[in-house]
C-alpha cells in the first residue's frame, strides 16, 4: 500500500487534502508512519485517518450526501448551459465556465470522501415545471435560474454548519466551499442586475427581495444574537438586512430544488 500515492490522488481532487488529512491526524498517524508503526498495520490506520477526515459519523454522512445533491444539480445544470449554443454571450462565458469548474470539482470531492456512501446523481429536469421552459435558450432565463440555484446553495450549507459542530473537520470543509459559493452568489447577482434589467439587485440580498420567494423567505429578518437591530446606527431596515445573510432548513431547500429533480 503507497500511502504516499492515495495522498496524491486525493490531493488532485481537493488541494487541501494534505492538510486536511494533517489536521486531522496530526497527533496520531504521522509521527506513527514516520516512526515504527508495522506496515500490516498501515492500511488499517490510513482508513481510519481517511473516515476521521472525511465521513465521520451518520451524520456527517447524510449532510455531506445533502451537499452532494444540491452540487450535482449545479453541476448539470451549468454543464449543460455552458454546452447549450449561442445561449451565454462571450463577455459572460469565462464567469460560467469557471463557475461550472468549480461546480464539478464540489461534486468530484463529495464523491470521493463519500465512497460507496456516495448517493447516485439523481435525473434533472431544470423546466422546473414549465416555469424554466427556455433556461437553456433564453439568457435571461438561465441568469435568473443560476441566482436562484446559487442564493439557495449559500442559505443550504449555513444551514447545516449547526449539525456539523460534532465534525470539525468536515465543517471546515463545508464551509470553504460555502464561501466559494457566496462568492458565485455575489458575481451572478450583479450580472442578473444587468442581465434582468433589476437595478435595485445588488451583489447581496435586501430584505426578502427575490423572483423566487421561496428561496429569500427569513432574509428579512431584523434581530441577530438575541437583539432587534432596528435603527441600529441610524441605518435602514434594508441596510441592515443586507449586512447578514441567513441560512436555510434542508426541508426548505429540498422544497425549492424538488421541482429540478426527478429521480
Amino acid at each position: 500500500m503507497d500511502i504516499f500515492k492515495i495522498i496524491d490522488s486525493f490531493q488532485k481532487i481537493d488541494g487541501d487534502a494534505l492538510g486536511r488529512l494533517e489536521y486531522a491526524t496530526r497527533r496520531h498517524f504521522m509521527n506513527k508512519v514516520g516512526t515504527r508503526l508495522a506496515s500490516v498495520a498501515v492500511p488499517t490506520a490510513f482508513a481510519s485517518i481517511v473516515n476521521k477526515a472525511f465521513a465521520q459519523s451518520a451524520g456527517a454522512v447524510e449532510v455531506l450526501n445533502y451537499a452532494l445533491t444540491l452540487e450535482y444539480l449545479e453541476d448539470e445544470f451549468y454543464k449543460a448551459g455552458n454546452a447549450a449554443a449561442g445561449l451565454i454571450p462571450a463577455t459572460d462565458k469565462t464567469i460560467f465556465t469557471q463557475i461550472g469548474k468549480h461546480e464539478t470539482q464540489h461534486v468530484a470531492f463529495l464523491v470521493k470522501a463519500l465512497g460507496a456512501k456516495a448517493i447516485p446523481k439523481p435525473t434533472f429536469d431544470f423546466r422546473y415545471n414549465g416555469a424554466f421552459s427556455d433556461v437553456f435558450t433564453n439568457y435571461k432565463t438561465f441568469v435568473t435560474v443560476s441566482s436562484a440555484l446559487e442564493d439557495t446553495g449559500v442559505r443550504a450549507y449555513k444551514g447545516q454548519a449547526g449539525a456539523l459542530m460534532g465534525d470539525p473537520q468536515i465543517l471546515e470543509y463545508a464551509l470553504q466551499v460555502h464561501s466559494v459559493e457566496a462568492r458565485h452568489a455575489a458575481v451572478v447577482r450583479r450580472l442578473a442586475a444587468t442581465v434582468t434589467g433589476t437595478a435595485a439587485m445588488k451583489g447581496w440580498i435586501t430584505g426578502k427581495e427575490g423572483a423566487v420567494p421561496a428561496i429569500y423567505a427569513g432574509e428579512d429578518n431584523m434581530t441577530q444574537g438575541g437583539k432587534d437591530l432596528k435603527g441600529l446606527a441610524s441605518k435602514s431596515d434594508a441596510a441592515i438586512t443586507e449586512a447578514f445573510d441567513e441560512p436555510l432548513t434542508k426541508e426548505a431547500v429540498l422544497a425549492i430544488a424538488g421541482p429540478f429533480i426527478k429521480g
